[in-house]
């Protein structure tokens, strides 16, 4: 439980600090959201599992990042 809740804060971070950048595009914020959400949902089905989570968390940035740039296409 310990494990989720430190991913969990990392994601956060990394998401607030992405914010204050100099306009990150829908692209960035797609994989970046991605990325955390992927990385929860992957330590979640693998029981805690580090290749598991960081798995997830590339899955999760790839298809995040997929969205963002056809969301910037529209």
């Amino acid at each position: 439980m310990q494990r989720k809740m430190n991913l969990v804060a990392v994601g956060a971070a990394v998401v607030f600090l992405t914010a204050c950048s100099s306009n990150p595009s829908k692209q960035d914020v797609g994989m970046v959201t991605g990325a955390v959400v992927g990385g929860v949902v992957g330590s979640s089905l693998t029981y805690g599992s580090t290749a598991g989570t960081v798995a997830g968390a590339v899955a999760g940035g790839y298809v995040g990042k997929l969205v963002g740039k056809e969301l910037e296409r529209k």
